[in-house]
């Protein structure tokens, strides 16, 4: 009796299919601690340069704080029940963290990734492409803590922010660091050069600076922006550094906290996806 014939195209779509798996798995973390290698050999390169580093991350929001504060804050006068600059203060801290975050998921992100090629080499570890994403991520938010915190310090010890309720704004500057460090990893992986990154910063960057609330009341914006900015991951931090800062009392903070959840883990799968593609054909 003759054998059946082999099925070929049955079989040839199950390996397609999983192969598909395999790649997704690759590309999701493995369990929920690999990523803290991926952290730890970047803390280890950057510990070598951390006071430059530090002094790069501050002197721009410091420069906005202080000349803006003390120049503009004296035509301004109070704003919101407070002196301008303690108004700007907070604002400065929801900013920097944004501008830590996203320059180091972007700038640093990308020349590992692309440049140094070193993501292919951790790839060749038991590491999967997730774990690195997720050890990127948090090593950006890592840097946007300190640099929201050194801040917050300076702030606080000025008299422009009061302790200790300003320490309720730690935890929202650690999870709007993983927002934004996971929102510019989508860019990272899109991106085909340096040269890219100026688009997402003109015209993401800059828009949500001036639209959330860091130089002046989200109160003084038409009715439709206002709404609009609402959707916007700086506006919610910013309200919640704020209110910690200057020791006030918040309205809606599980709102706040979920919007930036949202931006936190979505973009992750999208940025997920996006590398698979780039980095596992």
């Amino acid at each position: 009796m003759d054998a059946p014939p082999y099925d070929t195209p049955a079989r040839a779509r199950r390996t397609a299919k999983a192969e598909q798996a395999r790649r997704w798995r690759l590309a999701l973390p493995a369990n929920a601690t690999n990523w803290a290698a991926v952290w730890r050999r970047n803390y280890l390169v950057w510990r070598k340069l951390a006071a430059a580093s530090m002094i790069g991350n501050l002197a721009d929001p410091m420069i906005y704080l202080f000349g803006l504060g003390l120049g503009l804050g004296l035509m301004v006068g109070h704003v919101d029940g407070v002196s301008y600059i303690a108004f700007l203060a907070a604002g400065t801290v929801g900013s920097s963290v944004m501008m830590s975050a996203t320059f180091e998921s972007m700038y640093s992100g990308f020349s590992r990734m692309h440049v140094q090629r070193t993501w292919e080499a951790i790839m060749h570890t038991p590491l999967t492409l997730g774990d690195i994403v997720v050890g990127e991520i948090v090593w950006a938010a890592s840097k946007a803590v300190l640099s929201g915190a050194a801040i917050m310090l300076v702030a606080g010890l000025l008299g422009y922010a009061k302790f200790p309720s300003m320490l309720l704004a730690l935890p929202v500057i650690a999870l709007a660091g993983l927002a934004f460090a996971s929102l510019a990893m989508i860019v990272t992986a899109v991106a085909p050069s340096y040269d890219f990154f100026m688009f997402y910063q003109t015209l993401v960057l800059t828009p949500m600076l001036l639209l959330s609330g860091v130089f002046f009341p989200l109160a003084q914006l038409p009715e439709g922006i206002r709404r609009a900015a609402a959707v916007l991951p700086l506006v919610h931090a910013v309200e919640m550094i704020r209110a910690a800062m200057l020791g006030r009392p918040l309205e809606g903070a599980v709102v706040h906290l979920c919007v930036l959840a949202a931006y936190a883990i979505v973009p992750f799968f999208v940025c997920a996806a996006l590398f698979r593609r780039r980095l596992m054909r």
